[in-house]
C-alpha cells in the first residue's frame, strides 16, 4: 500500500516538472531565438517479487513478477528546431537560415564567447555590434565588430562579411561575423538572455571553433539580414500537452487519496 502512495508522488513530482517547463516554453512563445523544452520520462526500479525460472524438460518457463516503484525525470531536452522567420527590414536583424550559432563576448577580454540564434543587433555609440544587453558580436577571429566609421551605409551579405558604401559612393568590405557549428547542440546550457554556455558534452572539450555562415565546408547556414528567428513553440502543442500533464497530475493524486482512503480502513479493522 505504501509503494502505492509513493508511485503516486513520483508522478506528481514528475508531471509538475513538465507543467514548468511547458509554463517556460508558453512565456517566451515570441522570445527572439528561443528553444522549446520537453521532458521526458522513465521508470524507477521495480520491486521483484518472484524471479524467472527458465523452461525444463517437463514444465514451462515462469515470467517475473515486479512491482514498479514509480516514474521520474529522464532528461529536459532543448529541441533546436528553426523557428519561423520573421521580415523586419532592419539591417541589423540578423537570421541564420540552417545550422550555427552567432558567437558574443560580453567583454573584449572575455575567452570563450557565449552562443545565440537571436540576431536582435544594434550599433552603439561606438559603432560596435553589439546585443541588446551590450554584449559584444565577435568576428570569425574572435575580436568585436566595429562598423566602419566612414560608411554611410552597410548591410551584412549571406557569409556575414560587412559591405559598407561610403561617402563617394564606393563600397568596401569589412569584417567577418563569427560562426560556431555546434556537434550537439542539445548539450549546451541555457544561462538567461538568449545566451548558451558551452560545455563538453556539446563541443569536445568544450572549445569554439569560430568560421563564417554559408561555408560548405563546416555546414553553417547563410545569415539574412533584415529577418529574425522566432521562437519555435508551437502553442497548440504546448496546450495539448499541458491539458495532459494537468490530468496526469490528478490521475496521480487520486493514487494518493485512495490509497489513503484503503489505509484508513485497515486502520479502523479493530476499534
Amino acid at each position: 500500500m505504501l509503494r502505492s502512495l509513493y508511485s503516486g508522488i513520483s508522478g506528481m513530482k514528475g508531471f509538475q516538472t513538465k507543467l514548468d517547463v511547458i509554463g517556460n516554453n508558453i512565456a517566451n512563445v515570441n522570445t527572439v531565438g528561443f528553444k522549446q523544452s520537453r521532458v521526458m520520462f522513465q521508470d524507477i526500479l521495480s520491486q521483484t517479487v518472484k524471479g524467472t525460472s527458465a523452461p525444463t524438460d517437463t514444465a514451462g518457463g515462469v515470467n517475473a513478477q515486479q512491482i514498479g516503484l514509480g516514474s521520474s525525470v529522464s532528461s529536459i531536452d532543448t529541441l533546436h528546431l528553426a523557428g519561423s522567420a520573421q521580415t523586419t527590414n532592419n539591417p541589423t536583424d540578423l537570421r541564420l537560415d540552417g545550422d550555427g550559432f552567432f558567437a558574443v563576448k560580453l567583454s573584449e577580454d572575455q575567452e570563450t564567447p557565449y552562443l545565440t540564434r537571436a540576431g536582435d543587433f544594434h550599433v552603439d555609440a561606438n559603432r560596435n555590434l553589439v546585443t541588446s544587453d551590450g554584449a559584444y558580436v565577435v568576428d570569425s577571429d574572435g575580436a568585436p565588430v566595429v562598423v566602419g566609421e566612414e560608411a554611410t551605409s552597410f548591410t551584412i551579405q549571406q557569409n556575414g562579411q560587412l559591405l559598407y558604401t561610403l561617402a563617394d559612393g564606393t563600397t568596401a568590405t569589412g569584417q567577418t561575423l563569427g560562426v560556431a557549428k555546434v556537434t550537439n547542440p542539445e548539450g549546451l546550457e541555457k544561462i538567461g538572455g538568449s545566451l548558451y554556455r558551452v560545455t563538453p558534452n556539446a563541443i569536445t572539450d568544450g572549445a569554439i571553433e569560430l568560421t563564417t555562415a554559408n561555408n560548405a565546408e563546416t555546414g553553417t547556414g547563410s545569415i539574412v539580414a533584415g529577418q529574425l528567428e522566432m521562437s519555435n513553440v508551437d502553442l497548440t502543442s504546448e496546450f495539448t500537452e499541458m491539458i495532459v500533464a494537468q490530468r496526469g497530475f490528478q490521475a496521480n493524486s487520486r493514487i494518493i487519496t485512495t490509497s489513503d482512503s484503503i489505509l484508513e480502513e485497515i486502520v479502523n479493522l479493530k476499534r
